[in-house]
């Protein structure tokens, strides 16, 4: 049944209407304004000042990343929706609950919250650049890329109007109405996160069967793909000679992918394709579960006195 499923999982199309997608639109524009309720023009300006951790991080995101995701999919070659779905998420950046779990794992909250932000603003080019260079390095995914003619610009218009402006809006607010952006911070991530969580369940419900189905025919790689992203993380970190402050950060950041974002790109423009969506979607499952057990054991072992 395994070949089988992997062989028409391509034909796949999921459940998921207009109106679904413009939710999750909604509930990750309100997930950025949340976060960027705790930024301020100076914490910005303070890493670009000693900017080896946040430039480590980027690297990280968006370079090492999308590079052991390619040679990933060399060795294993998959089925083309699941390789792209994996290109894809690689090339999401740091999703928004990366922040919490570097809270609790003991880690530079503040750099985990500023490279979600920065990576956000970086999404706009380097995202649908992502997709666009490893995509047509390798035969199977070009020929997907050809045939749904992916605008680049209209992606970095989707990432834009999505992620960045709730960003610079809840930065503003930050700036203008502290005592306000105080009082709403945290009711808006755990309102945000509940609501975001709870569409995941609804999608996942709405398309159980399919994805009983064929989840086996990505289950493993989305494990080797994000053990990957937390190893390559935590590599870069350790090579750069960071902290351990930082490098629980990087290395979550780097492991906790936007995959929402993936999700809404693959509806918007690859119209639902199955492999990609159940990638997306597993990973939007995994990576909660990986990144919350890492962070208990990180927990656990404490941190060196000068950090």
């Amino acid at each position: 049944m395994g070949n089988t499923a992997a062989i028409e999982i391509d034909s796949v199309i999921l459940n998921f209407s207009p109106t679904s997608l413009q939710v999750l639109n909604a509930v990750l524009a309100v997930v950025m304004f949340s976060i960027a309720l705790e930024l301020k023009p100076s914490d910005f300006k303070r890493l670009v000042q000693a900017p080896r951790a946040l430039l480590t991080g980027l690297f990280s995101q968006f370079i090492l990343l999308p590079a052991l995701t390619f040679c990933l999919v060399l060795l294993t070659k998959p089925q083309p929706s699941i390789a792209l779905g994996l290109m894809l998420v690689a090339a999401c950046p740091g999703g928004n609950i990366s922040n919490f779990i570097t809270h609790r794992a003991g880690g530079n909250s503040a750099l985990s919250v500023s490279l979600t932000a920065f990576s956000t603003v970086s999404a706009i080019v380097l995202t649908p650049a992502n997709i666009a260079f490893w995509g047509s390095l390798y035969g199977p995914t070009r020929e997907i890329l050809r045939q749904t003619s992916i605008d680049p610009v209209s992606v970095a218009i989707t990432v834009g109007l999505m992620l960045v402006l709730p960003l610079c809006l809840g930065m503003l607010l930050n700036v203008r109405k502290p005592d306000v952006s105080a009082r709403l911070r945290k009711p808006l991530q755990y309102l945000s996160m509940a609501i975001f969580i709870a569409f995941v369940v609804l999608a996942l419900a709405a398309n159980w069967s399919l994805f009983l189905q064929y989840a086996t025919a990505v289950a493993a790689l989305v494990f080797i793909h994000n053990g990957l992203a937390l190893g390559g993380g935590f590599a870069a970190a350790t090579i750069a000679g960071l902290s351990s402050f930082d490098r629980r950060a990087i290395t979550i950041e780097t492991g906790i992918q936007n995959s929402g974002l993936g999700l809404i790109l693959i509806f918007g423009f690859f119209e639902g394709l199955g492999g990609m969506a159940v990638v997306a979607a597993f990973w939007g499952m995994w990576h909660i579960i990986s990144g919350i057990s890492l962070a208990g054991v990180m927990a656990r072992r404490p941190l060196p006195q000068t950090v």
